[in-house]
């Protein structure tokens, strides 16, 4: 059984299809405004996202204490975007941008 492979070891055998990714010719490029903004974030260090959210939901749990529940809730709700602008930010940092 030791022939066996799972999917990403064949797709990573295989290489990467025409999508414009893994050194291939692109398909599109990003238009100026997303451009600016990949190079704008990746400024940015990634610890900024995660401390963000971290404070967020530390501001949000002590709202909760003080009885402030919709202000609590909608500080909360801040979290989950914050993590996903991190992860946009280290990819395009470790992946780049076209």
């Amino acid at each position: 059984m030791q022939n066996e492979q799972t999917a990403t070891e064949r797709t990573l055998q295989r290489g990467t299809s025409s999508n414009g990714h893994g050194g291939s010719k692109p398909e599109h490029r990003e238009g100026p405004v997303a451009e600016t903004i990949e190079n704008q974030t990746a400024k940015v260090p990634s610890d900024i996202y995660l401390w963000a959210s971290v404070g967020a939901m530390a501001t949000s749990a002590v709202l909760q204490i003080l009885g402030k529940r919709k202000v609590s809730l909608f500080i909360g709700q801040w979290v989950a975007p914050v993590l996903i602008m991190g992860l946009y930010n280290k990819i395009v940092k470790v992946a780049g941008h076209d």
